[in-house]
């Protein structure tokens, strides 16, 4: 999948990204994972396997798009940070998880899959960050009742770094191979999950006060039996 995304020197980088790994289940706080766990199975979401767990989707769910379809109206976005590899050089911008949730009962693989991924027009360096990555927030608001609502909102420092996820999941590489994208977690809804179809989501770096954002809007196509 071709994306382009806007550098902070005015530069524009072009990355085809041919494989993509979601990180599920990727906090520190290893009581609060399983005290989530617990609530989804209460729902019939079964446990995960492994924690954490990394799902594979195809590469061309990812779309910079700001209007996109998705089929039903039981589906919603989660913001993460995209760590990804283009010309061997690590870089990082956000995307949306957006799953479909009543899917997810059923297989939490297939509901990830169901859904676009998507994903913001501007990334940085990856070490220009890396050395305060605890301290960035990442943050995502909805369109709900005629308002804009935060939806979430948390820092970095809750979640697995990049460096511990991409090792995890490439047993030992400092790396992700090039042409690999991977989203590394997000952090809990604020007065629980639901849908809503205007998403916008936002990295805010307090250091060099800076944000890399993105906005999107889906259109829920008829489900038909």
């Amino acid at each position: 999948m071709k994306l382009t995304f806007s550098l902070p020197d005015n530069g524009v980088l072009d990355a085809d990204i041919n494989n993509l790994v979601i990180a599920g289940w990727a906090g520190r706080d290893m009581a609060a994972i399983e005290h989530h766990i617990e609530e989804l199975e209460a729902l019939g979401i079964s446990r995960p396997s492994a924690v954490p767990l990394f799902y594979r989707v195809a590469a061309n769910q990812l779309s910079q798009q700001k209007d996109v379809q998705v089929l039903g109206a039981e589906s919603s976005g989660e913001v993460e940070t995209f760590v990804f590899n283009a010309g061997g050089e690590l870089y990082v911008s956000i995307a949306s998880d957006h799953t479909d949730r009543k899917l997810e009962a059923h297989s939490v693989a297939f509901s990830k899959q169901a859904c676009i991924k998507p994903v913001a027009t501007g990334a940085w360096k990856l070490s220009d960050v890396v050395e305060y990555w605890d301290e960035l927030v990442i943050r995502s608001w909805i369109e709900e009742n005629g308002s804009t609502v935060l939806y979430q909102e948390g820092p970095l420092a809750s979640l697995r770094t990049p460096g511990d996820l991409i090792a995890r999941f490439t047993e030992g590489s400092a790396t992700l191979p090039e042409g690999c994208g991977m989203t590394c977690g997000t952090v809990g809804a604020i007065g629980g999950i639901r849908a809503a179809a205007s998403f916008t989501m936002e990295l805010f770096d307090p250091r060099r006060n800076r944000s890399l954002r993105h906005a999107y809007v889906t259109e829920s196509l008829a489900e038909m039996a």
